[in-house]
């Protein structure tokens, strides 16, 4: 995808980092500047997308990232449903393309998904002319989340070219590392992946990043310690030592953090596993910026939401 003359997205949908250059992404981080002024004034509210209808089909559980489009779409003046698809037709056997077939038709401007099969954005992309927006696909990617990563990095570091960016934990079975891999070596990031190697396999080598198995060493010298939340369901999947030595291995605390730049920063896409990636003193650290990572997570989805094809012909 490149920007048109105007500096608007050419494309309808926003499917994954794959789909971004870099100065589509650094659009994004630009204009996302400028809408981080509108959520933390008093008057929190632009007329942007005034009698546009954004729609929330969430299929997965999910706080932050919903919350945070909602938040989002109604800061631009949009109207928003919350799709609720524990009562819907799904449950009688409609498909994904007829429930988003069916939300178009009763008006929907853009429907923003989260879905269990990676690739799922991709199709419904093809078949609908509502603006679709991943709000993650299955293994695959989470493009919004790593665009308020690279945003909160960027503010808190200026750049994020030629930055050591340390991503810890499950990285195989994470879309977000995934999309902060694609999207951060495209700023210029030098992006090291920590884990066990049942974990983190050598075939993320292919994406342009490094692969540490040991933390102490691996976090050495970085700017900025990305940790994962580790997916306790796949503990049965006998692809993690126990959580103790987890722990003991990954986990984050102040003392580890020494090993890190004096002024690095601490990001945790949430939600946290307590006493597992992070210890308290961790938490607690000034470098831990994962609430500002929540913050800017919508003025990021309201630049994207505006910077779409067709957001620009209602008043800006």
């Amino acid at each position: 995808m490149n920007t048109d003359r105007h500096g608007q997205l050419q494309s309808k949908d926003l499917l994954g980092i794959e789909q971004l250059s870099k100065e589509d992404i650094l659009l994004i981080l630009d204009n996302a500047t400028g809408f981080k002024h509108v959520v933390t004034r008093t008057v929190k509210k632009v007329p942007t997308l005034r009698g546009k209808t954004v729609v929330n089909l969430f299929f997965e559980n999910s706080t932050r990232t919903r919350t945070s489009f909602e938040l989002a779409a109604r800061r631009l003046s949009a109207d928003v449903i919350n799709f609720d698809v524990a009562t819907s037709s799904v449950n009688k056997g409609e498909s994904l393309l007829d429930t988003v077939e069916t939300i178009e038709a009763l008006g929907a401007d853009y429907v923003v998904i989260r879905h269990g099969s990676s690739g799922a954005h991709q199709y419904l992309g093809r078949q609908v002319k509502a603006s679709i927006i991943n709000a993650g696909d299955g293994q695959h990617e989470h493009p919004t989340q790593a665009l308020l990563d690279c945003f909160t990095i960027r503010e808190n570091k200026g750049d994020l070219a030629g930055l050591k960016v340390c991503i810890v934990g499950d990285i195989l079975h994470s879309r977000v590392a995934r999309s902060n891999i694609l999207a951060m070596t495209r700023l210029g990031a030098r992006v090291t992946l920590i884990g066990p190697p049942t974990l983190v396999p050598e075939g993320f080598r292919s994406m342009g990043a490094d692969i540490r198995h040991d933390m102490d060493e691996g976090i050495r010298n970085a700017d900025v310690v990305y940790m994962l939340r580790i997916q306790l369901e796949r503990q049965g999947s006998h692809l993690l030592p126990s959580l103790k030595e987890y722990k003991q291995l990954y986990g984050l605390d102040a003392d580890r953090m020494r090993h890190a730049k004096r002024d690095a920063i601490i990001m945790h896409p949430g939600p946290v596993n307590f006493g597992v990636e992070l210890s308290r003193d961790a938490m607690e650290s000034p470098q831990t910026k994962i609430l500002d990572q929540v913050t800017n997570g919508v003025a990021v989805r309201m630049a994207c939401m505006y910077l779409l094809r067709g957001a620009r012909n209602v008043e800006a």
